[in-house]
Protein backbone atom coordinates (compact mmCIF):
# COMPACT_ATOMS: atom_id res chain seq x y z
CA UNK A 1 0.00 0.00 0.00
CA UNK A 2 1.19 3.82 -0.99
CA UNK A 3 0.70 5.81 1.78
CA UNK A 4 -0.18 9.76 1.01
CA UNK A 5 3.52 9.81 3.27
CA UNK A 6 5.19 8.00 0.37
CA UNK A 7 3.51 10.25 -2.19
CA UNK A 8 5.36 13.30 -0.75
CA UNK A 9 8.53 11.53 -0.67
CA UNK A 10 8.32 10.47 -4.34
CA UNK A 11 7.40 14.61 -5.20
CA UNK A 12 10.17 15.81 -2.88
CA UNK A 13 12.30 13.54 -4.63
CA UNK A 14 11.34 14.33 -7.89
CA UNK A 15 10.26 10.85 -8.76
CA UNK A 16 6.52 12.36 -9.61
CA UNK A 17 5.05 15.76 -10.13
CA UNK A 18 2.58 17.21 -7.97
CA UNK A 19 -0.28 16.72 -10.63
CA UNK A 20 1.41 13.35 -11.10
CA UNK A 21 0.46 12.58 -7.63
CA UNK A 22 -2.48 13.94 -7.35
CA UNK A 23 -4.03 12.10 -9.90
CA UNK A 24 -2.67 9.28 -8.88
CA UNK A 25 -4.75 9.49 -5.49
CA UNK A 26 -7.93 10.54 -7.17
CA UNK A 27 -7.14 7.02 -9.39
CA UNK A 28 -6.42 5.36 -5.72
CA UNK A 29 -9.69 7.48 -3.92
CA UNK A 30 -12.43 6.52 -6.84
CA UNK A 31 -11.36 2.92 -6.56
CA UNK A 32 -11.33 2.21 -2.84
CA UNK A 33 -15.24 2.24 -2.51
CA UNK A 34 -15.91 -0.72 -5.23
CA UNK A 35 -12.96 -2.72 -5.10
CA UNK A 36 -11.49 -2.40 -1.32
CA UNK A 37 -13.53 -5.41 0.18
CA UNK A 38 -12.83 -7.54 -2.95
CA UNK A 39 -10.91 -11.14 -2.72
CA UNK A 40 -8.03 -11.19 -4.67
CA UNK A 41 -9.49 -13.16 -7.71
CA UNK A 42 -12.34 -11.54 -7.86
CA UNK A 43 -13.97 -9.67 -10.75
CA UNK A 44 -14.40 -5.79 -10.53
CA UNK A 45 -17.88 -4.98 -11.36
CA UNK A 46 -19.87 -2.12 -10.67
CA UNK A 47 -23.39 -0.89 -11.62
CA UNK A 48 -23.52 1.65 -8.59
CA UNK A 49 -21.82 3.18 -5.49
CA UNK A 50 -24.86 3.83 -3.75
CA UNK A 51 -28.63 4.60 -3.37
CA UNK A 52 -28.20 8.23 -4.30
CA UNK A 53 -26.91 6.58 -7.67
CA UNK A 54 -30.30 4.88 -7.92
CA UNK A 55 -32.25 8.01 -6.49
CA UNK A 56 -30.58 10.00 -9.39
CA UNK A 57 -31.56 7.39 -12.11
CA UNK A 58 -34.77 7.25 -10.91
CA UNK A 59 -35.04 11.33 -11.40
CA UNK A 60 -33.88 11.20 -14.51
CA UNK A 61 -35.81 8.28 -15.94
CA UNK A 62 -39.03 10.64 -14.68
CA UNK A 63 -37.51 13.85 -16.21
CA UNK A 64 -36.92 11.58 -19.60
CA UNK A 65 -40.56 10.24 -19.70
CA UNK A 66 -42.30 13.86 -18.74
CA UNK A 67 -40.22 15.61 -21.67
CA UNK A 68 -41.18 12.52 -23.96
CA UNK A 69 -44.66 13.23 -22.87
CA UNK A 70 -44.89 16.99 -23.44
CA UNK A 71 -42.77 17.06 -26.84
CA UNK A 72 -45.46 14.01 -28.23
CA UNK A 73 -48.34 16.71 -26.66
CA UNK A 74 -46.77 19.48 -28.39
CA UNK A 75 -45.87 17.81 -31.98
CA UNK A 76 -49.49 15.86 -32.05
CA UNK A 77 -51.37 19.39 -31.73
CA UNK A 78 -49.28 20.58 -34.94
CA UNK A 79 -48.55 17.30 -37.48
CA UNK A 80 -46.98 19.97 -39.84
CA UNK A 81 -43.27 19.50 -40.64
CA UNK A 82 -43.17 16.12 -38.24
CA UNK A 83 -39.53 14.89 -38.75
CA UNK A 84 -38.34 18.32 -38.03
CA UNK A 85 -39.97 18.68 -34.96
CA UNK A 86 -38.86 15.43 -33.49
CA UNK A 87 -35.23 15.91 -34.83
CA UNK A 88 -34.85 19.15 -32.84
CA UNK A 89 -36.83 17.72 -29.78
CA UNK A 90 -33.78 14.76 -29.77
CA UNK A 91 -31.65 17.87 -30.60
CA UNK A 92 -32.57 19.48 -27.50
CA UNK A 93 -32.22 16.21 -25.41
CA UNK A 94 -29.45 15.30 -26.79
CA UNK A 95 -27.76 18.73 -25.25
CA UNK A 96 -29.56 18.25 -22.24
CA UNK A 97 -27.87 15.21 -21.70
CA UNK A 98 -24.78 16.22 -22.39
CA UNK A 99 -24.91 18.65 -20.18
CA UNK A 100 -26.27 16.24 -17.16
CA UNK A 101 -22.76 14.08 -18.23
CA UNK A 102 -20.53 17.17 -17.33
CA UNK A 103 -22.05 17.07 -14.02
CA UNK A 104 -22.92 13.18 -13.23
CA UNK A 105 -19.68 11.64 -15.03
CA UNK A 106 -16.52 14.31 -15.59
CA UNK A 107 -17.70 15.74 -12.24
CA UNK A 108 -19.29 13.80 -9.86
CA UNK A 109 -18.24 10.27 -11.39
CA UNK A 110 -21.58 8.59 -10.76
CA UNK A 111 -21.43 4.54 -12.54
CA UNK A 112 -25.26 4.55 -12.71
CA UNK A 113 -26.15 7.82 -14.12
CA UNK A 114 -23.11 7.45 -16.06
CA UNK A 115 -25.29 4.28 -18.03
CA UNK A 116 -28.81 5.54 -17.77
CA UNK A 117 -27.15 9.01 -19.78
CA UNK A 118 -24.90 6.95 -22.06
CA UNK A 119 -28.53 5.15 -23.15
CA UNK A 120 -30.59 8.51 -23.27
CA UNK A 121 -27.82 10.03 -25.04
CA UNK A 122 -28.20 7.12 -28.07
CA UNK A 123 -31.62 6.76 -28.01
CA UNK A 124 -31.46 10.44 -28.83
CA UNK A 125 -29.20 10.24 -31.26
CA UNK A 126 -30.54 7.32 -33.30
CA UNK A 127 -34.01 8.48 -33.00
CA UNK A 128 -33.29 12.11 -33.87
CA UNK A 129 -31.15 11.40 -37.14
CA UNK A 130 -33.37 8.93 -38.02
CA UNK A 131 -36.59 10.83 -38.43
CA UNK A 132 -34.48 13.42 -39.97
CA UNK A 133 -32.70 11.39 -42.38
CA UNK A 134 -34.82 8.42 -42.96
CA UNK A 135 -37.68 7.75 -44.88
CA UNK A 136 -40.61 6.42 -43.17
CA UNK A 137 -42.59 5.10 -46.10
CA UNK A 138 -39.61 3.39 -47.25
CA UNK A 139 -39.06 1.67 -44.00
CA UNK A 140 -42.72 0.73 -43.63
CA UNK A 141 -42.67 -0.95 -47.49
CA UNK A 142 -39.54 -3.07 -45.67
CA UNK A 143 -36.97 -0.42 -47.50
CA UNK A 144 -34.59 -0.19 -45.38
CA UNK A 145 -32.14 1.75 -47.71
CA UNK A 146 -32.68 5.15 -46.25
CA UNK A 147 -32.07 3.93 -42.52
CA UNK A 148 -28.33 2.91 -42.88
CA UNK A 149 -26.57 6.73 -43.02
CA UNK A 150 -28.32 8.07 -39.86
CA UNK A 151 -27.68 4.97 -38.19
CA UNK A 152 -23.95 5.45 -39.00
CA UNK A 153 -24.21 9.02 -38.23
CA UNK A 154 -25.55 7.85 -34.76
CA UNK A 155 -22.83 6.22 -34.04
CA UNK A 156 -20.49 8.67 -34.75
CA UNK A 157 -22.66 10.83 -32.41
CA UNK A 158 -22.48 8.19 -29.49
CA UNK A 159 -18.36 7.79 -30.22
CA UNK A 160 -17.82 11.12 -29.80
CA UNK A 161 -19.65 10.88 -26.42
CA UNK A 162 -17.33 7.79 -25.68
CA UNK A 163 -14.43 10.12 -26.35
CA UNK A 164 -15.83 12.49 -24.14
CA UNK A 165 -16.82 10.87 -21.15
CA UNK A 166 -15.53 7.63 -21.25
CA UNK A 167 -18.35 5.81 -20.13
CA UNK A 168 -17.06 1.85 -20.07
CA UNK A 169 -21.17 0.63 -21.37
CA UNK A 170 -21.25 3.17 -23.75
CA UNK A 171 -18.48 1.42 -25.48
CA UNK A 172 -21.31 -1.75 -25.24
CA UNK A 173 -23.86 0.27 -26.54
CA UNK A 174 -21.16 0.92 -29.87
CA UNK A 175 -20.47 -2.21 -30.31
CA UNK A 176 -24.43 -3.14 -30.41
CA UNK A 177 -24.76 0.01 -32.62
CA UNK A 178 -22.08 -1.60 -35.22
CA UNK A 179 -24.04 -4.71 -35.22
CA UNK A 180 -27.55 -3.34 -35.91
CA UNK A 181 -26.18 -1.33 -38.99
CA UNK A 182 -24.20 -4.09 -40.23
CA UNK A 183 -27.41 -6.70 -40.06
CA UNK A 184 -29.87 -3.72 -41.71
CA UNK A 185 -26.84 -3.39 -44.66
CA UNK A 186 -27.18 -7.00 -44.97
CA UNK A 187 -31.13 -6.74 -44.99
CA UNK A 188 -31.16 -3.95 -47.58
CA UNK A 189 -29.04 -6.09 -49.70
CA UNK A 190 -30.76 -9.55 -49.50
CA UNK A 191 -33.94 -9.24 -47.38
CA UNK A 192 -34.56 -9.13 -43.45
CA UNK A 193 -34.31 -12.65 -41.43
CA UNK A 194 -37.57 -14.01 -41.60
CA UNK A 195 -36.67 -16.40 -38.49
CA UNK A 196 -34.74 -14.96 -35.04
CA UNK A 197 -32.89 -17.82 -35.70
CA UNK A 198 -31.75 -16.90 -38.99
CA UNK A 199 -29.24 -14.41 -36.38
CA UNK A 200 -27.50 -17.35 -35.25
CA UNK A 201 -27.24 -20.67 -37.57
CA UNK A 202 -24.82 -20.66 -40.00
CA UNK A 203 -26.22 -22.80 -42.18
CA UNK A 204 -29.33 -20.32 -42.72
CA UNK A 205 -29.39 -17.96 -45.50
CA UNK A 206 -28.89 -14.31 -45.67
CA UNK A 207 -25.36 -14.36 -43.72
CA UNK A 208 -26.91 -12.79 -40.90
CA UNK A 209 -24.99 -15.81 -38.58
CA UNK A 210 -21.51 -15.28 -40.64
CA UNK A 211 -22.02 -11.34 -39.62
CA UNK A 212 -22.91 -12.17 -35.91
CA UNK A 213 -19.98 -14.44 -35.66
CA UNK A 214 -17.64 -12.10 -37.11
CA UNK A 215 -19.14 -9.16 -34.89
CA UNK A 216 -18.40 -11.23 -31.76
CA UNK A 217 -14.88 -12.20 -32.85
CA UNK A 218 -14.12 -8.70 -33.40
CA UNK A 219 -15.65 -6.98 -30.49
CA UNK A 220 -14.31 -10.15 -28.52
CA UNK A 221 -10.12 -9.50 -29.83
CA UNK A 222 -11.13 -5.35 -29.07
CA UNK A 223 -12.24 -6.62 -25.25
CA UNK A 224 -8.76 -8.07 -25.23
CA UNK A 225 -7.20 -5.11 -26.39
CA UNK A 226 -8.55 -3.35 -23.65
CA UNK A 227 -8.10 -6.13 -20.59
CA UNK A 228 -4.23 -6.68 -22.54
CA UNK A 229 -3.66 -3.23 -21.75
CA UNK A 230 -4.31 -3.17 -18.04
CA UNK A 231 -4.07 -6.44 -16.80
CA UNK A 232 -4.02 -5.59 -13.14
CA UNK A 233 -7.71 -3.87 -13.78
CA UNK A 234 -7.24 -0.89 -11.96
CA UNK A 235 -8.55 1.63 -14.75
CA UNK A 236 -11.30 2.21 -16.51
CA UNK A 237 -9.88 0.10 -19.51
CA UNK A 238 -10.48 -2.70 -17.47
CA UNK A 239 -14.44 -1.98 -17.58
CA UNK A 240 -14.36 -1.39 -20.90
CA UNK A 241 -13.30 -4.77 -21.39
CA UNK A 242 -15.68 -6.40 -19.26
CA UNK A 243 -19.07 -4.44 -20.93
CA UNK A 244 -17.32 -5.89 -24.32
CA UNK A 245 -17.37 -9.40 -23.32
CA UNK A 246 -20.87 -9.70 -22.23
CA UNK A 247 -21.86 -8.36 -25.99
CA UNK A 248 -19.38 -10.72 -27.83
CA UNK A 249 -19.83 -13.94 -25.71
CA UNK A 250 -23.38 -14.40 -26.59
CA UNK A 251 -22.48 -14.01 -30.12
CA UNK A 252 -20.35 -16.33 -30.10
CA UNK A 253 -21.78 -19.03 -27.99
CA UNK A 254 -25.15 -18.29 -29.74
CA UNK A 255 -23.95 -19.10 -32.83
CA UNK A 256 -21.56 -22.01 -32.23
CA UNK A 257 -24.07 -22.99 -29.61
CA UNK A 258 -26.96 -23.34 -31.99
CA UNK A 259 -25.93 -24.02 -35.10
CA UNK A 260 -24.66 -26.85 -33.47
CA UNK A 261 -27.41 -28.10 -31.83
CA UNK A 262 -29.29 -27.93 -35.33
CA UNK A 263 -27.37 -31.14 -36.46
CA UNK A 264 -28.08 -34.56 -35.96
CA UNK A 265 -26.71 -37.40 -34.45
CA UNK A 266 -24.30 -37.69 -31.07
CA UNK A 267 -21.16 -36.51 -32.78
CA UNK A 268 -22.39 -32.67 -33.03
CA UNK A 269 -23.87 -32.93 -29.68
CA UNK A 270 -19.89 -34.09 -28.60
CA UNK A 271 -18.75 -31.43 -30.53
CA UNK A 272 -21.23 -28.92 -28.55
CA UNK A 273 -19.84 -30.19 -25.46
CA UNK A 274 -16.16 -29.17 -26.85
CA UNK A 275 -17.03 -25.95 -27.88
CA UNK A 276 -18.47 -24.86 -24.41
CA UNK A 277 -15.36 -26.67 -22.59
CA UNK A 278 -13.75 -24.37 -24.94
CA UNK A 279 -15.50 -21.34 -23.61
CA UNK A 280 -14.50 -22.19 -20.29
CA UNK A 281 -11.02 -22.42 -20.65
CA UNK A 282 -11.22 -19.38 -22.33
CA UNK A 283 -13.20 -17.60 -19.48
CA UNK A 284 -10.55 -19.13 -16.98
CA UNK A 285 -7.47 -17.92 -18.86
CA UNK A 286 -8.25 -14.19 -19.46
CA UNK A 287 -9.82 -14.27 -16.16
CA UNK A 288 -14.00 -13.33 -17.51
CA UNK A 289 -16.56 -15.29 -16.44
CA UNK A 290 -18.81 -13.51 -19.03
CA UNK A 291 -18.08 -16.29 -21.23
CA UNK A 292 -19.32 -18.88 -18.59
CA UNK A 293 -22.52 -17.08 -17.83
CA UNK A 294 -23.28 -17.09 -21.98
CA UNK A 295 -22.42 -20.75 -22.12
CA UNK A 296 -24.21 -22.60 -18.48
CA UNK A 297 -28.11 -22.42 -20.62
CA UNK A 298 -26.44 -24.15 -23.09
CA UNK A 299 -24.31 -27.28 -21.27
CA UNK A 300 -27.52 -27.91 -19.37
CA UNK A 301 -30.09 -28.11 -22.78
CA UNK A 302 -27.03 -30.35 -24.12
CA UNK A 303 -27.39 -32.45 -21.35
CA UNK A 304 -31.05 -32.96 -21.72
CA UNK A 305 -30.87 -33.78 -25.18
CA UNK A 306 -27.75 -35.96 -25.40
CA UNK A 307 -28.49 -38.52 -22.20
CA UNK A 308 -31.68 -39.55 -21.09
CA UNK A 309 -33.92 -38.46 -18.05
CA UNK A 310 -31.94 -40.17 -15.38
CA UNK A 311 -28.69 -39.47 -17.25
CA UNK A 312 -29.34 -35.98 -18.04
CA UNK A 313 -31.02 -35.42 -14.17
CA UNK A 314 -27.02 -36.70 -13.07
CA UNK A 315 -25.91 -34.73 -15.42
CA UNK A 316 -27.23 -31.58 -14.78
CA UNK A 317 -26.46 -32.28 -10.80
CA UNK A 318 -22.43 -32.07 -12.03
CA UNK A 319 -22.79 -29.34 -14.08
CA UNK A 320 -24.42 -27.36 -11.18
CA UNK A 321 -21.45 -28.56 -8.67
CA UNK A 322 -18.60 -27.93 -11.27
CA UNK A 323 -19.78 -24.43 -11.80
CA UNK A 324 -19.82 -24.29 -8.16
CA UNK A 325 -16.62 -25.52 -8.20
CA UNK A 326 -15.41 -23.24 -10.40
CA UNK A 327 -16.72 -20.60 -8.13
CA UNK A 328 -14.60 -22.02 -4.70
CA UNK A 329 -11.59 -22.40 -7.07
CA UNK A 330 -11.51 -20.33 -9.13
CA UNK A 331 -8.03 -18.90 -8.51
CA UNK A 332 -5.98 -21.69 -8.11
CA UNK A 333 -7.89 -23.50 -10.99
CA UNK A 334 -6.41 -20.78 -13.31
CA UNK A 335 -3.18 -20.84 -12.00
CA UNK A 336 -2.35 -24.41 -12.50
CA UNK A 337 -3.49 -23.92 -16.17
CA UNK A 338 -1.19 -20.85 -16.66
CA UNK A 339 1.46 -22.58 -15.31
CA UNK A 340 1.04 -25.66 -16.89
CA UNK A 341 -0.99 -26.18 -20.17
CA UNK A 342 -1.03 -22.11 -21.53
CA UNK A 343 2.97 -21.80 -19.84
CA UNK A 344 3.60 -20.24 -23.29
CA UNK A 345 1.07 -17.26 -23.45
CA UNK A 346 2.05 -13.61 -22.56
CA UNK A 347 1.13 -13.60 -19.19
CA UNK A 348 2.83 -10.30 -18.40
CA UNK A 349 -0.50 -9.18 -20.57
CA UNK A 350 -3.27 -11.43 -18.48
CA UNK A 351 -4.46 -10.74 -15.09
CA UNK A 352 -1.82 -12.22 -12.38
CA UNK A 353 -2.42 -15.48 -11.26
CA UNK A 354 -2.17 -16.90 -7.70
CA UNK A 355 -2.82 -20.19 -5.73
CA UNK A 356 -5.59 -17.89 -3.23
CA UNK A 357 -6.74 -15.53 -6.06
CA UNK A 358 -5.99 -12.90 -8.66
CA UNK A 359 -6.79 -9.00 -9.36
Amino acid sequence: MISDHDLRAAVNSGLLNEAQAASLTALSHSRKGARENLAIGDEPFELFRGFNEIFIVVGLLILAGGWAAVVTAMIASDAIGLQGQIASASLISAGVVWALGEYFIRRRRMVAPAIALSILFSACAVIGLSSYFSEPFMVAQQDLSSLPFPLGLSLVALGIFWLRFRVPFAMALLALGAYALSLILTADQNGGPIEISELFLLSADGHFAWITLAIGVAVFALAMVFDTSDPHRVTRRSSQGFWLHIVAAPMLVNTLALTLLEQEGAGARYALLAVMLGFALVAIVIDRRSFLIAAIGYLVALASLLFESAGAAWTILVLGAVLLALGAFWAPIRAALLSSVFAWLPQHKLPPSHTHGSL
